[in-house]
């Protein structure tokens, strides 16, 4: 065997679905150098981001160490932001001022909360990418609580009680079903001098239907749930401004409400450095079949910043979701240690599993097999908890997970609605003093 100096370097930029699941099928491999770059230690479970938010679960319980997970696993790991590739040189540049040399570039960054160029929405909404995203939304939400149970005119109590929900997908869907638990078992009860009937929450969706790629079933599942859980729906309707606290629809109608939660749409990662021919749609690189990049000979990408139209079935591109970036990952990682034995690559063809969403405590709907399998009901929510259970990166992570959702379902409650500020305390007082909501 070559010694360790003769392998190639590999570079995986991004670790999430797609980047871990390529690492995960080069570990202790015999011909390549791998190094992770991503700009967080921790690799974390995006569909369960909005309960990091909503308090249902600690970060700890979706999230998991990168340097962990890779010990003995000979995997190299840099904590850095990507700034600049140069493909001449075979080159990049990160935010930590180091410079790294690679044989073979895996894109892997996924993609980032896409505003459409609104500006005021981008200042003023929360999105749902990261648990920095999760934990700012989750204090932000206390707080306007705590500000509501003081304020004393019932105009402004009501606005800052009530939420809209931007976007009517599962992230969308399920954040409406888990906060109006929330408004019908535990603001009445940590907010006695409230009355949670003020409370509106909103979700508004430019498609006729909520959950719109998925079936008929799953529709209208999602919609009389929510319109039974007392969710205020607006289809066919865009979020066009929100300010002051208040969201401006395109019907010309506006809502007063101090929170707004974006989840309609992402847009994939750009970095300097890749030409502007190799870039599709929605930012995501275009590839070929083998997931290379156009243009360029040793430069891969995977998952949600990549689109290819080669697979017959998907001839606009595959979905930027959980399971395309898994198999992009792991086909990828094959087909290169197939390239090291001097065989023949072969072409990734997706291989859609389903979709599915939970829709408050009690039902989830799951359309699987190309929808030609619906699941409903509590028979659905079954499917839904034994899926993101096996996806959670380790069996630490899946107890965690299992023990703060039995107890939830079991008290209609959780113990996670805590406000915890970052930085130096002591640096802090002066503010804190001079406003103790900041």
């Amino acid at each position: 065997m070559d010694s360790i100096t003769t392998k190639k370097n590999i570079i995986v930029i991004g670790g999430g679905f797609a980047g871990l699941n390529f690492i995960t099928k080069l570990f202790k491999n015999d011909y390549y150098n791998v190094t992770l770059v991503d700009k967080n230690n921790y690799n974390y479970f995006t569909p369960l981001i909005y309960q990091v938010a909503t308090g249902f679960l600690e970060p700890s319980s979706i999230s998991y160490p990168f340097r962990k997970y890779l010990r003995r696993k000979r995997i190299n790991f840099r904590m850095a932001a990507l700034e600049r590739v140069d493909a001449a040189s075979n080159t990049i540049y990160l935010s930590d001022g180091g410079e790294l040399q690679y044989d073979i570039l895996v894109f892997a960054a996924g993609s980032k909360t896409n505003f459409f160029g609104n500006e005021n929405v981008r200042k003023n909404a929360f999105s749902l990418k990261g648990i920095d995203d999760a934990l700012y939304l989750r204090n932000e939400m206390i707080k306007t609580q705590e500000l509501a149970a003081i304020e004393k005119d019932p105009v402004e109590r009501k606005k800052l009680m009530s939420i809209v929900i931007a976007g009517g997908g599962p992230t969308g869907v399920e954040v409406a079903g888990m906060l109006a638990e929330m408004k019908k078992y535990i603001l009445g009860a940590d907010y006695p001098n409230l009355d949670a009937a003020e409370a509106d929450i909103y979700i508004v969706d430019g498609s006729p239907d909520l959950l719109a790629p998925m079936s008929d079933k799953s529709h209208k599942a999602a919609y009389d749930e929510l319109h039974k859980q007392g969710v205020l729906i607006k289809l066919e309707t865009r979020v066009n401004d929100f300010e002051n606290g208040r969201v401006h629809l395109s019907d010309g109608s506006v809502i007063e409400a101090k929170t707004l939660i974006w989840a309609a749409g992402v847009t994939a990662n750009l970095f300097n450095g890749i030409a502007p021919e190799s870039i599709g749609k929605g930012g995501r690189m275009l590839t070929n079949e083998f997931n290379q990049v156009n243009g360029y000979q040793n430069i891969y990408a995977i998952g949600d910043i990549a689109i290819q139209f080669n697979d017959p079935a998907y001839p606009n591109g595959h979905p930027q979701l959980a399971q395309p970036a898994i198999q992009q990952g792991k086909r990828l990682a094959k087909n290169l240690m197939l390239a090291a034995k001097g065989k023949a690559m072969e072409p990734f063809i997706y291989f859609d599993r389903g979709d599915m969403a939970i829709i408050g405590r009690r039902i989830a709907v799951a359309d699987l097999f190309k929808q030609k399998l619906h699941f409903g009901g509590f028979l659905g929510l079954l499917a839904w908890l034994f899926i993101h259970l096996i996806s959670l990166v380790n069996y630490n992570n899946r107890i965690r997970t299992l023990y703060s959702w039995a107890v939830a379902y079991l008290t209609r409650d959780q113990a996670f609605r805590m406000i915890f500020r970052s930085g130096n305390r002591e640096n802090k007082m002066e503010n804190y003093n001079s406003n103790p909501l900041s």
